[in-house]
């Protein structure tokens, strides 16, 4: 069992590495006066990949990695991790989420204020969040439910594939991905979710990688960043959510 401590460093750690990797590729691609300007949507979805191999590793050992209030909620509705333990796990998944945010705008900071100069300054919330392609919320809530639950029933299941050559890493605790190798495979399910599935809404998957960002571009000093979109911020935090029910359930009947 991991102690209340520890669960709040490593998920604010962990997470702010996340979306760190996440926001940072985002403005990487899209900001002016980046080298990676314009490289595309191959390179976001292995941007966030990555941070979640990275922020996952690094939050493992602490609390087990989990990065998303809804892997949080599924291991709970599956008996992973106490009910009584998500409202912590979650609290430091938003604060790591927000430190994330700030980070990556710090490290690109010269960008962004390039981008304002600019005469016509694109909105950089799409650094920061998600916002649908066709605005029609129950078509987008039902994407983020159907995601989601591409993430949270496959990171269920990797505990029970046992015996096809996925070993435990020494010394380490099992937490949410089962092995220590199963943090590679999530991160690789990332980027397979960003390819196949995040076209019409960018794959939030995480109301904390959400919400956090969202948060922080309505509050930072970023002159013409444009509108942070509250009539959208809902369906990113209440579809995850609901895809990680449906994968919770799911799991329970079928295995």
């Amino acid at each position: 069992m991991y102690t209340n401590g520890d669960i709040f460093v490593g998920e604010v750690i962990g997470t702010a590495i996340l979306i760190l990797f996440g926001a940072g590729v985002c403005a990487a691609v899209t900001l002016h006066h980046s080298k990676a300007k314009g490289a595309g949507w191959v390179v976001i979805a292995f941007g966030w990949g990555m941070g979640v191999l990275a922020g996952a590793y690094t939050a493992a050992p602490l609390s087990g990695g989990h990065l998303n209030p809804a892997v949080t909620v599924g291991s709970a509705i599956v008996g992973g991790t106490p009910w009584s333990e998500v409202p912590l796990y979650v609290l430091a998944q938003m604060i790591g989420a927000a430190v994330g945010a700030v980070l990556a705008w710090a490290l690109y900071y010269a960008q962004f204020a390039a981008n304002a100069e600019r005469e016509l300054a694109q909105p950089t919330l799409g650094i920061f969040s998600t916002g649908p392609e066709i605005r029609k919320p129950a078509a987008n809530l039902v994407t983020e439910v159907i995601a989601t639950a591409g993430l949270v029933l496959p990171l269920l299941c990797f505990g029970q594939n046992k015996g096809i050559g996925i070993g435990q890493v020494p010394g380490a605790q099992a937490g949410v991905y089962g092995s220590g190798i199963n943090v590679l495979l999530v991160a690789l399910l990332v980027v397979g979710i960003g390819l196949s599935l995040g076209g019409p809404t960018g794959y939030a998957i995480n109301p904390a990688r959400d919400l956090g960002p969202r948060l922080v571009h309505a509050v930072l000093p970023i002159p013409n960043k444009g509108s942070s979109d509250w009539g959208y911020a809902w369906i990113p935090v209440a579809g995850p959510l609901i895809g990680a029910v449906l994968s919770g359930l799911v799991y329970r009947l079928a295995f």
